[in-house]
C-alpha cells in the first residue's frame, strides 16, 4: 500500500534537508518567500507614461511624412546642405582669422 505524504511534496527531495543545511537563504530566485504583501499594478497597461507616449507618436508621424513626402524630403534636404554650406563657410572664416594671428606673432617676432 502507498504511504500517503502531501501532494505538494518532492519524492525526488529530502524532506529533512531545509535551508540552512544548504547555506542559502532562498534556494529558488524565483520565489519571494517574504511575509510583506506584494503590490499589483492594477492598471491593466502597468506603468503606462502618457509623455513617452506621445513623444514617441509625434517622431513616429514625423518619420512617417518625411519618408512618404517627396517634397518634406527635397526641403530637409536643402536645409541641410545649406547648413553645410554655412558650416564650411565658418570654417574658412576661422581659418583666415588663424592665418591672420599667425602672421601678427610672425610679424612681431622679425622686428
Amino acid at each position: 500500500m502507498q504511504q500517503n505524504k502531501p501532494f505538494n511534496t518532492n519524492p525526488y527531495i529530502e524532506q529533512n534537508r531545509t535551508n540552512i543545511d544548504l547555506g542559502l537563504q532562498n534556494p529558488n530566485p524565483y520565489i519571494n518567500n517574504t511575509t510583506e504583501p506584494v503590490q499589483n499594478n492594477t492598471s491593466l497597461l502597468g506603468t503606462f507614461d502618457t509623455n513617452q507616449f506621445l513623444l514617441g507618436a509625434l517622431i513616429g508621424v514625423a518619420g512617417a511624412y518625411l519618408l512618404t513626402n517627396e517634397k518634406a524630403q527635397k526641403a530637409v534636404f536643402k536645409t541641410v546642405a545649406k547648413g553645410g554650406a554655412m558650416f564650411s563657410a565658418g570654417l574658412e572664416e576661422l581659418k583666415e582669422r588663424f592665418e591672420d594671428a599667425q602672421a601678427e606673432l610672425d610679424a612681431e617676432q622679425n622686428s
